[in-house]
């Protein structure tokens, strides 16, 4: 190829070319360069410098004397941030490929410079475009995690209204249970009583005679027996309500455990069929801390019901052992014993077991001992079979205070 079909590639070629000398004066510019910097006359009479930024021109010029110790070719696209400056001083973001050779000696730097402003342009719109989906992305993102955490509040509400209405159905049947219970036992064990009293009352009309004091001191004594059991009945309904509303507690001091249980068995002994007997013993500390008053009731209840459920000429077993924190009663009969279905139920309020139904009971009893050794921080423990008695083991921690 002739030299002038060189000068022509190199006049005509589409991007800026220039070549400089070591010491940085342009010695050839072509079109593309003139045009690129805005100079309409030969720019022959520059130093490279004058097309770099003003901040950057002193970095160039060490830069351009590191290149003439070592040249090296350098492709376009290199990864820097490079930037030329215009004729008129604006600035323009620029790729430069830089190659060399050396003529006569002489060393010359070929520099191929293309302005980039449009790709910076649209590397800054798809950089927008990037950041702007990114937020979008973590909007949607936050989103779903608002949503999902509304939704797993909602289905903790539903969770939470579901057992509340599961509690609250629980609740109501219980209550209709109790309630069906309730008319059950009062329908029998206020009718019995009180058809008692109305019989005896119209008897004793029938006794005018100052000869037959005998039949009415009967029928009064009748009377008598009937009020007061429909006075225990009541008393069982109030002892309930005052438990459940936290109106009893324990007031504790000292308590002769033989005492107290001598006291209990001369009260009960109205109670006793023929032939029944109360046989009791006891182990250990005589005296400890306790409510005399909750402690009466527990053992009045527990032993009446030995003695109503057991037979003539059949005995009631009552034993205290004051171990070393604790007072353990254990009142033991031979009476008709509970199934092992009931005694699941026994500790239930209006519950009465399925072979008592000929018994009188309110079905409150046990329910009242429980929550009373609750106050007492006690336990209770049970133990029967059908036709062959019941053993109930009490345990009641106390203080001992008798005297060693």
């Amino acid at each position: 190829m002739s030299n002038d079909s060189f000068e022509a590639v190199f006049s005509h070629a589409t991007l800026a070319i220039l070549v400089s000398d070591e010491q940085g004066r342009i010695i050839s510019a072509n079109r593309s360069a003139r045009t690129l910097f805005g100079y309409d006359t030969d720019m022959t009479e520059l130093r490279i410098e004058a097309l770099v930024p003003d901040s950057v021109v002193n970095r160039h010029e060490r830069l351009r004397a590191s290149f003439n110790a070592n040249p090296q070719v350098r492709a376009m696209g290199h990864g820097r941030d490079l930037y030329a400056k215009r004729s008129d001083g604006s600035v323009f973001p620029a790729e430069i490929s830089l190659s060399y050779y050396r003529q006569n000696d002489a060393l010359f730097a070929v520099a191929y410079i293309i302005d980039i402003t449009f790709k910076k342009e649209a590397e800054r719109t798809l950089l927008e475009q990037k950041d702007r989906i990114e937020q979008l992305n973590a909007q949607l993102e936050q989103k779903v995690a608002d949503r999902t955490h509304a939704l797993m509040a909602t289905l903790h509400q539903l969770e939470q209204s579901k057992d509340e209405l599961a509690r609250a159905l629980a609740a109501e049947r219980e209550l209709g249970e109790l309630k069906s219970r309730f008319v059950s036992m009062a329908s029998h064990e206020f009718r019995t009583p009180l058809s008692a009293v109305l019989t005896s009352a119209s008897l004793i009309e029938k006794y005018p005679g100052g000869d037959q004091q005998d039949k009415r001191l009967r029928h009064i004594q009748r009377i008598k027996s009937s009020v007061n059991h429909l006075n225990d009945i009541l008393e069982e309904f109030l002892s309930v309500g005052r438990l459940e509303e936290g109106r009893v507690e324990a007031n504790w001091s000292s308590v002769s455990v033989p005492v107290l249980v001598s006291e209990v068995v001369a009260d009960l002994q109205g109670l006793l069929k023929a032939g029944q007997v109360i046989q009791t013993a006891f182990n250990g500390a005589e005296t400890v801390q306790s409510d005399p008053s909750l402690l009466r009731k527990i053992l009045v209840n527990l032993l009446s019901n030995a003695i109503k459920y057991s037979g003539e000429n059949q005995s009631v077993w009552l034993k205290a052992d004051s171990l070393d924190s604790a007072l353990k009663i254990t009142i033991r009969d031979e009476g008709i014993g509970i199934s092992s279905d009931d005694q699941k139920h026994l500790f239930e309020r209006f519950f009465r077991a399925k072979n008592v139904t000929n018994f009188a009971g309110t079905g409150l009893g046990l329910h009242i001992v429980a929550k009373y050794l609750e106050l007492l921080g006690g336990t209770i423990d049970l133990t029967s079979q059908l036709g062959q008695g019941t053993t109930i083991t009490l345990t009641l921690p106390y203080e001992n205070n008798s005297a060693h």
